[in-house]
């Protein structure tokens, strides 16, 4: 079945990715091998372009070097949402000796200064905006034109239940789902009209080659990743 594939770049990241040796995915071949029955035409990655942070100064140049392999895949489109930093004042909270937070009957547990008041700090937040919504939007468009008859989506985001749901009922495609990580939203997997995992092996067996080339000339995959 000719099938494209909606990617969240930021889930499969932090589902699959991170603290793995596996960054310098494939994208084409993993979804070859992920989708053996699927004849997979586009694959949609939705991501926003990082800024250097204190600790990773390195982030940034990291990301748009894996962006500059991606865009030598002829069926990898890349869509670029924002990636917002801005100080926020936030309640401080208990940790245990190993440094994670403490709960009471499952809530957390602020911490308070001897007269009663939650000790406030002011910190570094980083997020992602508009990747959710540019992958549903995309998802809804391509149903509706009926572009393809399926569509596989690559994330755990329960926001994606609505645009999911119109694609099957409105726009008629059978519509898979691979959650980047196995104890994702029970009701995406609910929902979806199938179900594959990725692999350990499978990110292994689909790594770009360490030296590649573009019209700009030869770059190379990040040594620390």
């Amino acid at each position: 079945m000719r099938t494209n594939v909606y990617v969240d770049g930021f889930n499969l990241y932090y589902g699959c990715l991170k603290g793995t040796p596996y960054k310098w995915l494939d994208l084409e071949q993993l979804f070859d091998r992920v989708l053996p029955r699927n004849q997979v035409e586009t694959i949609h990655y939705f991501t926003a372009r990082v800024e250097s942070r204190p600790g990773n100064t390195d982030v940034a140049v990291r990301q748009a070097t894996y962006l500059r392999a991606l865009a030598t895949l002829s069926r990898v489109q890349v869509h670029f949402g924002n990636f917002l930093a801005s100080p926020v004042r936030a309640p401080v909270l208990e940790c245990n000796p190993k440094g994670y937070p403490l709960r009471n009957n499952g809530q957390l547990v602020v911490k308070r200064n001897p007269n009663g008041a939650v000790v406030m700090e002011w910190v570094h937040k980083t997020e992602e905006k508009g990747s959710d919504v540019n992958l549903a939007a995309h998802l809804l468009r391509d149903a509706l034109k009926g572009t393809v008859p399926a569509a596989v989506v690559v994330s755990n985001d329960s926001d994606l239940l609505t645009p999911i749901r119109m694609a099957q009922t409105d726009g008629g495609i059978v519509v898979g789902l691979i959650p980047p990580r196995p104890n994702g939203s029970a009701e995406l997997k609910k929902l979806a009209s199938f179900k594959r995992d990725i692999r350990q092996h499978d990110l292994a067996a689909c790594q770009l080659p360490t030296t590649m080339t573009d019209a700009s000339g030869t770059f190379t995959k990040p040594m620390d990743w």
